[in-house]
């Protein structure tokens, strides 16, 4: 299902995720537009831009689920195989433009992968 109508929720969530590549966890989504709009509706905006190919989720630590823009992808595909980064003291979380191959097995198609790698992020390490 592909998003039709901009409205002002929708565009509101888009501009959240106009910066890159850093992500977003869902409670701090939540949080953030908790005066825009409830709890529901960022969800159900959240499932219709991943299903365009807008932006992608992936599991955090503790299962936290996490949302970035997507580079390249459609609504048939996406193309968000790549590893994330989360800052063990900030608690920043952003992918990675790094290239990995996903190894191809016998039998299996595989859809998605999630590499978290963890440690200190450059301002985290320059201010210690």
């Amino acid at each position: 299902m592909s998003i039709k109508r901009k409205t002002k929720s929708v565009n509101r969530i888009l501009s959240i995720f106009e910066h890159g590549y850093e992500a977003l966890s869902v409670v701090e989504l939540v949080q953030q537009l908790k005066d825009e709009m409830n709890k529901t509706t960022v969800y159900r905006i959240l499932e219709r831009l991943e299903k365009e190919g807008t932006i992608h989720s992936f599991s955090g630590t503790n299962g936290l689920k996490w949302y970035a823009r997507c580079q390249n992808c459609t609504t048939h595909q996406h193309n968000d195989l790549h590893p994330h980064f989360e800052c063990n003291d900030c608690g920043k979380v952003e992918c990675l433009d790094v290239n990995i191959t996903i190894p191809k097995m016998n039998n299996r198609y595989i859809e998605s992968a999630n590499i978290m790698l963890k440690g200190q992020c450059t301002d985290c390490a320059y201010s210690n």
